[in-house]
Protein backbone atom coordinates (compact mmCIF):
# COMPACT_ATOMS: atom_id res chain seq x y z
CA UNK A 1 0.00 0.00 0.00
CA UNK A 2 2.65 2.32 0.84
CA UNK A 3 2.69 5.33 3.05
CA UNK A 4 2.30 8.38 0.59
CA UNK A 5 -1.07 9.81 0.59
CA UNK A 6 -2.47 12.80 -1.94
CA UNK A 7 -5.67 13.89 -2.02
CA UNK A 8 -6.45 11.88 -5.23
CA UNK A 9 -7.04 8.11 -5.49
CA UNK A 10 -9.28 5.49 -3.00
CA UNK A 11 -9.96 5.75 -0.01
CA UNK A 12 -8.66 4.29 2.97
CA UNK A 13 -10.16 2.09 5.27
CA UNK A 14 -8.21 -0.12 8.01
CA UNK A 15 -10.27 -3.09 8.69
CA UNK A 16 -7.42 -4.76 10.98
CA UNK A 17 -8.47 -1.92 13.60
CA UNK A 18 -11.78 -2.76 13.40
CA UNK A 19 -11.33 -6.55 13.73
CA UNK A 20 -9.01 -6.02 16.45
CA UNK A 21 -11.17 -4.06 18.21
CA UNK A 22 -13.97 -6.69 18.01
CA UNK A 23 -11.83 -9.14 18.73
CA UNK A 24 -10.73 -7.67 22.62
CA UNK A 25 -14.30 -6.75 22.69
CA UNK A 26 -15.64 -10.30 22.38
CA UNK A 27 -12.61 -11.95 24.53
CA UNK A 28 -13.29 -9.01 27.19
CA UNK A 29 -17.19 -10.13 27.42
CA UNK A 30 -15.68 -13.76 27.62
CA UNK A 31 -13.53 -13.07 30.63
CA UNK A 32 -15.98 -11.02 32.08
CA UNK A 33 -18.63 -13.79 32.56
CA UNK A 34 -15.70 -15.96 33.53
CA UNK A 35 -14.48 -14.07 36.04
CA UNK A 36 -17.83 -12.34 37.56
CA UNK A 37 -20.19 -15.40 37.23
CA UNK A 38 -19.77 -16.70 40.99
CA UNK A 39 -19.59 -13.22 42.45
CA UNK A 40 -22.64 -12.44 40.48
CA UNK A 41 -24.27 -15.59 41.50
CA UNK A 42 -24.10 -14.63 45.19
CA UNK A 43 -24.89 -10.99 45.38
CA UNK A 44 -27.40 -10.90 42.66
CA UNK A 45 -28.50 -14.49 42.15
CA UNK A 46 -27.76 -14.22 38.03
CA UNK A 47 -24.48 -15.61 36.77
CA UNK A 48 -24.89 -13.60 33.96
CA UNK A 49 -25.15 -10.07 35.60
CA UNK A 50 -21.77 -8.33 35.18
CA UNK A 51 -21.81 -10.18 31.71
CA UNK A 52 -24.81 -8.57 30.48
CA UNK A 53 -24.30 -5.19 31.60
CA UNK A 54 -21.01 -5.32 29.86
CA UNK A 55 -22.86 -6.78 26.60
CA UNK A 56 -25.23 -4.02 26.71
CA UNK A 57 -22.40 -1.32 26.93
CA UNK A 58 -20.25 -2.59 24.18
CA UNK A 59 -23.64 -2.97 22.09
CA UNK A 60 -23.80 0.49 22.55
CA UNK A 61 -20.19 1.57 21.97
CA UNK A 62 -19.78 -0.37 18.56
CA UNK A 63 -23.38 1.79 17.40
CA UNK A 64 -21.42 4.86 18.70
CA UNK A 65 -18.38 3.81 16.68
CA UNK A 66 -20.35 3.06 13.90
CA UNK A 67 -22.07 6.36 14.07
CA UNK A 68 -19.21 8.77 14.21
CA UNK A 69 -16.87 6.64 11.77
CA UNK A 70 -19.52 7.12 9.16
CA UNK A 71 -21.37 10.31 9.65
CA UNK A 72 -19.18 12.30 11.55
CA UNK A 73 -16.53 14.23 10.27
CA UNK A 74 -13.27 14.83 12.95
CA UNK A 75 -12.94 18.11 11.70
CA UNK A 76 -15.89 19.29 13.21
CA UNK A 77 -13.50 19.34 16.62
CA UNK A 78 -12.04 22.74 15.65
CA UNK A 79 -15.59 24.80 15.36
CA UNK A 80 -17.11 24.11 18.29
CA UNK A 81 -17.07 20.41 19.45
CA UNK A 82 -13.60 20.41 21.51
CA UNK A 83 -14.19 23.39 23.60
CA UNK A 84 -18.00 21.96 23.84
CA UNK A 85 -16.64 18.51 25.59
CA UNK A 86 -14.06 20.57 27.53
CA UNK A 87 -17.01 23.05 29.22
CA UNK A 88 -19.20 20.16 29.47
CA UNK A 89 -16.42 17.46 30.91
CA UNK A 90 -15.84 20.82 34.03
CA UNK A 91 -19.12 20.94 34.91
CA UNK A 92 -19.93 17.10 35.18
CA UNK A 93 -16.63 16.89 37.52
CA UNK A 94 -17.90 20.11 39.32
CA UNK A 95 -21.84 18.28 39.76
CA UNK A 96 -20.43 15.04 41.46
CA UNK A 97 -19.60 17.44 44.89
CA UNK A 98 -23.43 17.85 45.31
CA UNK A 99 -24.44 15.14 43.17
CA UNK A 100 -22.19 12.39 43.17
CA UNK A 101 -22.83 8.77 43.98
CA UNK A 102 -20.35 6.76 46.20
CA UNK A 103 -19.51 3.38 44.83
CA UNK A 104 -17.42 1.27 46.59
CA UNK A 105 -16.02 3.95 48.79
CA UNK A 106 -15.43 6.17 45.94
CA UNK A 107 -17.34 9.61 44.87
CA UNK A 108 -16.76 9.14 41.29
CA UNK A 109 -19.92 8.35 39.22
CA UNK A 110 -23.05 10.62 38.74
CA UNK A 111 -26.53 9.15 38.00
CA UNK A 112 -28.62 11.11 35.76
CA UNK A 113 -31.72 8.80 35.93
CA UNK A 114 -31.31 5.34 34.88
CA UNK A 115 -27.97 6.54 32.84
CA UNK A 116 -24.72 6.69 35.13
CA UNK A 117 -21.29 7.28 34.33
CA UNK A 118 -17.37 8.49 35.56
CA UNK A 119 -17.40 11.94 34.70
CA UNK A 120 -13.30 11.14 34.29
CA UNK A 121 -13.59 8.90 31.33
CA UNK A 122 -15.35 12.11 29.72
CA UNK A 123 -12.30 14.59 31.45
CA UNK A 124 -9.70 11.85 29.32
CA UNK A 125 -12.23 12.38 26.24
CA UNK A 126 -11.76 16.07 26.63
CA UNK A 127 -8.03 16.22 26.60
CA UNK A 128 -7.60 14.47 23.41
CA UNK A 129 -9.78 16.54 21.29
CA UNK A 130 -9.17 19.87 22.98
CA UNK A 131 -5.19 19.33 23.31
CA UNK A 132 -5.21 18.53 19.46
CA UNK A 133 -7.16 21.39 18.48
CA UNK A 134 -4.93 23.84 20.93
CA UNK A 135 -1.92 22.67 19.16
CA UNK A 136 -3.48 23.18 16.05
CA UNK A 137 -4.56 26.77 17.01
CA UNK A 138 -1.29 27.83 17.78
CA UNK A 139 0.36 26.18 14.71
CA UNK A 140 4.41 26.66 14.63
CA UNK A 141 3.91 28.47 17.61
CA UNK A 142 3.95 24.89 19.52
CA UNK A 143 7.79 24.75 18.74
CA UNK A 144 8.11 27.39 21.07
CA UNK A 145 8.16 25.98 24.93
CA UNK A 146 5.91 28.31 26.91
CA UNK A 147 3.31 27.03 24.18
CA UNK A 148 3.87 23.63 25.18
CA UNK A 149 3.49 24.17 29.09
CA UNK A 150 0.49 26.55 28.19
CA UNK A 151 -1.62 24.12 26.63
CA UNK A 152 -0.66 21.34 29.49
CA UNK A 153 -1.55 23.72 32.22
CA UNK A 154 -4.84 25.06 30.65
CA UNK A 155 -6.02 21.60 29.32
CA UNK A 156 -4.69 18.58 31.19
CA UNK A 157 -3.80 20.66 34.30
CA UNK A 158 -7.32 21.64 34.52
CA UNK A 159 -8.92 18.35 34.33
CA UNK A 160 -6.29 16.35 36.08
CA UNK A 161 -6.10 18.70 39.16
CA UNK A 162 -10.10 18.28 39.29
CA UNK A 163 -10.69 14.73 38.85
CA UNK A 164 -7.61 14.39 41.68
CA UNK A 165 -9.48 17.15 43.90
CA UNK A 166 -12.82 16.77 43.33
CA UNK A 167 -12.85 12.17 42.81
CA UNK A 168 -9.45 11.62 44.69
CA UNK A 169 -8.65 9.54 41.33
CA UNK A 170 -4.96 9.69 41.17
CA UNK A 171 -4.84 6.97 38.22
CA UNK A 172 -7.10 8.69 35.85
CA UNK A 173 -5.38 11.89 36.46
CA UNK A 174 -2.03 10.48 36.29
CA UNK A 175 -3.72 9.37 32.81
CA UNK A 176 -4.88 12.67 31.20
CA UNK A 177 -1.37 14.71 32.07
CA UNK A 178 0.08 11.69 30.02
CA UNK A 179 -1.96 11.86 27.04
CA UNK A 180 -1.13 16.12 27.09
CA UNK A 181 2.29 15.00 27.49
CA UNK A 182 2.54 12.58 24.27
CA UNK A 183 0.37 14.77 21.97
CA UNK A 184 2.78 17.51 23.06
CA UNK A 185 6.11 15.59 22.95
CA UNK A 186 4.61 14.52 19.09
CA UNK A 187 3.83 18.31 17.92
CA UNK A 188 6.81 19.89 20.02
CA UNK A 189 10.19 19.56 17.41
CA UNK A 190 12.41 19.88 20.21
CA UNK A 191 13.35 17.12 22.91
CA UNK A 192 15.60 18.67 25.81
CA UNK A 193 12.82 19.60 27.74
CA UNK A 194 11.46 16.18 27.55
CA UNK A 195 14.96 14.16 28.68
CA UNK A 196 15.41 17.08 31.40
CA UNK A 197 12.17 16.51 32.66
CA UNK A 198 12.87 12.48 32.81
CA UNK A 199 15.94 12.71 34.35
CA UNK A 200 14.34 14.98 36.93
CA UNK A 201 11.45 12.71 37.97
CA UNK A 202 14.01 9.73 37.69
CA UNK A 203 16.33 11.72 40.40
CA UNK A 204 13.44 12.38 42.76
CA UNK A 205 12.21 9.11 42.46
CA UNK A 206 15.48 7.14 43.62
CA UNK A 207 15.89 9.56 46.44
CA UNK A 208 11.77 9.07 47.30
CA UNK A 209 12.49 5.25 46.90
CA UNK A 210 15.41 5.51 49.44
CA UNK A 211 13.58 7.04 52.22
CA UNK A 212 10.97 4.57 51.57
CA UNK A 213 13.18 1.82 52.15
CA UNK A 214 13.99 3.03 55.64
CA UNK A 215 10.68 3.51 56.35
CA UNK A 216 9.79 0.03 54.97
CA UNK A 217 12.25 -1.59 57.35
CA UNK A 218 10.56 0.44 60.41
CA UNK A 219 7.07 -2.12 59.92
CA UNK A 220 5.17 1.01 60.49
CA UNK A 221 2.34 2.26 58.14
CA UNK A 222 1.55 6.04 57.87
CA UNK A 223 -1.60 8.25 57.81
CA UNK A 224 -0.94 8.92 54.22
CA UNK A 225 -3.27 6.25 51.92
CA UNK A 226 -0.93 6.84 48.86
CA UNK A 227 1.91 6.62 50.64
CA UNK A 228 0.73 3.08 52.27
CA UNK A 229 0.45 2.06 49.02
CA UNK A 230 3.96 2.40 48.32
CA UNK A 231 4.95 0.50 51.56
CA UNK A 232 2.71 -2.11 50.35
CA UNK A 233 3.90 -2.36 47.10
CA UNK A 234 7.40 -3.12 48.18
CA UNK A 235 6.33 -5.82 50.41
CA UNK A 236 3.05 -6.87 50.24
CA UNK A 237 3.28 -9.78 51.96
CA UNK A 238 3.97 -8.16 55.21
CA UNK A 239 -0.01 -6.82 54.82
CA UNK A 240 -1.66 -9.64 53.77
CA UNK A 241 -4.13 -8.98 56.25
CA UNK A 242 -5.16 -5.43 55.24
CA UNK A 243 -4.33 -3.56 52.23
CA UNK A 244 -1.81 -6.35 50.65
CA UNK A 245 -4.67 -8.53 50.31
CA UNK A 246 -5.73 -7.91 46.96
CA UNK A 247 -1.81 -7.92 45.20
CA UNK A 248 -0.56 -10.76 47.10
CA UNK A 249 -3.81 -12.72 46.04
CA UNK A 250 -3.53 -11.65 41.86
CA UNK A 251 0.28 -12.50 42.22
CA UNK A 252 -1.01 -16.06 43.13
CA UNK A 253 -3.55 -16.02 40.52
CA UNK A 254 -0.29 -15.15 37.93
CA UNK A 255 1.89 -17.15 39.74
CA UNK A 256 -0.68 -20.55 39.77
CA UNK A 257 -1.51 -19.92 35.95
CA UNK A 258 1.75 -21.56 34.55
CA UNK A 259 2.50 -21.74 31.25
CA UNK A 260 -0.66 -22.52 29.70
CA UNK A 261 -2.91 -21.65 32.84
CA UNK A 262 -5.71 -24.04 34.55
CA UNK A 263 -8.19 -23.27 31.23
CA UNK A 264 -11.11 -21.15 30.43
CA UNK A 265 -13.11 -20.79 33.86
CA UNK A 266 -11.08 -23.20 35.94
CA UNK A 267 -9.73 -19.78 38.51
CA UNK A 268 -9.53 -20.18 41.81
CA UNK A 269 -8.59 -16.90 42.93
CA UNK A 270 -12.25 -15.36 41.44
CA UNK A 271 -14.11 -17.35 43.64
CA UNK A 272 -14.00 -14.54 46.64
CA UNK A 273 -10.42 -14.38 46.95
CA UNK A 274 -9.88 -11.50 44.22
CA UNK A 275 -12.38 -8.82 44.98
CA UNK A 276 -13.89 -6.98 42.10
CA UNK A 277 -12.11 -9.68 39.85
CA UNK A 278 -13.89 -8.24 36.98
CA UNK A 279 -12.55 -4.87 37.06
CA UNK A 280 -8.84 -3.64 37.42
CA UNK A 281 -7.57 -6.96 38.63
CA UNK A 282 -9.03 -9.02 35.45
CA UNK A 283 -5.53 -9.85 33.95
CA UNK A 284 -4.80 -11.64 36.70
CA UNK A 285 -7.68 -14.06 36.32
CA UNK A 286 -6.47 -14.19 32.00
CA UNK A 287 -3.30 -15.61 33.89
CA UNK A 288 -4.58 -17.76 35.86
CA UNK A 289 -6.98 -19.27 33.39
CA UNK A 290 -4.91 -19.27 30.02
CA UNK A 291 -1.14 -18.63 31.55
CA UNK A 292 1.68 -16.77 30.38
CA UNK A 293 0.56 -18.11 26.43
CA UNK A 294 -2.41 -16.28 26.70
CA UNK A 295 -1.45 -13.47 28.95
CA UNK A 296 1.28 -12.92 26.14
CA UNK A 297 -1.17 -13.49 23.07
CA UNK A 298 -3.44 -10.42 25.07
CA UNK A 299 -0.01 -8.10 25.04
CA UNK A 300 0.08 -8.99 21.13
CA UNK A 301 -3.45 -7.98 20.61
CA UNK A 302 -3.09 -4.73 22.56
CA UNK A 303 0.68 -4.29 20.35
CA UNK A 304 -1.44 -4.88 17.25
CA UNK A 305 -4.06 -2.42 18.55
CA UNK A 306 -2.08 0.21 18.91
CA UNK A 307 0.50 -0.28 15.98
CA UNK A 308 -2.73 0.16 13.74
CA UNK A 309 -3.73 3.38 15.68
CA UNK A 310 0.29 5.00 14.86
CA UNK A 311 -0.09 3.98 11.66
CA UNK A 312 -3.32 6.15 10.46
CA UNK A 313 -1.79 8.68 13.03
CA UNK A 314 1.05 8.50 10.61
CA UNK A 315 -1.24 8.83 7.37
CA UNK A 316 -3.77 10.92 8.63
CA UNK A 317 -4.20 14.12 5.52
CA UNK A 318 -3.61 17.02 7.98
CA UNK A 319 -2.18 17.67 11.74
CA UNK A 320 -5.66 17.32 13.65
CA UNK A 321 -6.40 14.32 12.25
CA UNK A 322 -2.37 13.20 13.44
CA UNK A 323 -2.83 14.69 16.84
CA UNK A 324 -6.54 13.15 17.77
CA UNK A 325 -5.05 9.17 16.72
CA UNK A 326 -2.02 10.45 18.48
CA UNK A 327 -4.06 10.98 21.64
CA UNK A 328 -6.27 7.49 21.49
CA UNK A 329 -3.09 5.63 21.47
CA UNK A 330 -1.62 7.74 24.45
CA UNK A 331 -4.73 6.73 26.05
CA UNK A 332 -4.69 2.92 25.40
CA UNK A 333 -1.30 3.02 25.87
CA UNK A 334 -1.14 4.10 28.92
CA UNK A 335 -3.44 2.21 30.34
CA UNK A 336 -2.44 -1.13 29.44
CA UNK A 337 0.92 -0.36 30.49
CA UNK A 338 -0.21 0.82 34.23
CA UNK A 339 -2.85 -2.08 34.54
CA UNK A 340 -0.42 -5.01 33.90
CA UNK A 341 2.28 -3.40 35.52
CA UNK A 342 -0.08 -2.38 38.12
CA UNK A 343 -1.64 -6.88 38.75
CA UNK A 344 2.30 -7.85 38.52
CA UNK A 345 3.17 -5.32 41.27
CA UNK A 346 5.69 -3.32 39.49
CA UNK A 347 4.84 -0.47 40.40
CA UNK A 348 2.32 0.51 43.47
CA UNK A 349 -1.84 -0.09 43.24
CA UNK A 350 -4.17 1.74 41.55
CA UNK A 351 -7.07 1.73 39.89
CA UNK A 352 -6.57 1.38 36.38
CA UNK A 353 -9.11 -0.52 33.81
CA UNK A 354 -7.86 -2.52 31.09
CA UNK A 355 -8.64 -1.37 27.93
CA UNK A 356 -11.95 -3.08 25.85
CA UNK A 357 -11.35 -6.19 28.58
CA UNK A 358 -12.23 -4.84 32.42
CA UNK A 359 -15.76 -4.44 33.52
CA UNK A 360 -16.99 -0.90 33.06
CA UNK A 361 -19.53 0.68 30.68
CA UNK A 362 -18.37 4.27 30.68
CA UNK A 363 -15.19 3.42 29.69
CA UNK A 364 -16.31 1.23 27.09
CA UNK A 365 -18.42 3.67 25.54
CA UNK A 366 -16.03 6.28 25.14
CA UNK A 367 -13.01 4.18 23.80
CA UNK A 368 -15.21 2.73 21.15
CA UNK A 369 -15.89 6.35 20.31
CA UNK A 370 -12.25 6.92 20.35
CA UNK A 371 -11.92 3.92 17.78
CA UNK A 372 -14.87 5.48 15.76
CA UNK A 373 -12.79 8.86 15.51
CA UNK A 374 -9.85 7.03 14.04
CA UNK A 375 -11.47 4.88 11.82
CA UNK A 376 -13.33 8.83 10.46
CA UNK A 377 -9.09 9.79 10.19
CA UNK A 378 -8.53 6.72 8.29
CA UNK A 379 -11.85 6.87 5.85
CA UNK A 380 -10.21 10.26 4.72
CA UNK A 381 -6.82 9.29 3.72
CA UNK A 382 -6.51 8.89 0.22
CA UNK A 383 -4.37 6.04 -1.67
CA UNK A 384 -1.56 6.44 -3.88
CA UNK A 385 -2.71 4.88 -7.56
Amino acid sequence: MGRKIKKQGKRYFDYSLLFVTIFICGFGLVMIYSTSSYTAQMNYGNSEYFFMKQLQSDLIGFAAMYFIYRFFDYHYFQKYWALGFFILSIICLLAIIPFGTVVNGAKRWLYIGPINFQPSELAKFATIVMTAVGICAVGKKINRLRYVILICMVISGVLSAMVLFITNNLSSAIIIFGIAFVMTFVAYKGYSIYIGLTAAVGALFMVFYSWLTNLVKSGNMTDSFRLNRFLIWLNPEKYIDGKGYQTVQALYAIGSGGLFGKGLGKSLQKLGFIPESQNDMIFSIICEELGLFGAVCVILIFILMIWRIVHIAQNAPDLLGTLLATGVFAQIAIQVVLNIAVVTNTIPNTGVSLPFISYGGTSSLFLMAEIGIVLNISSQIRLEK
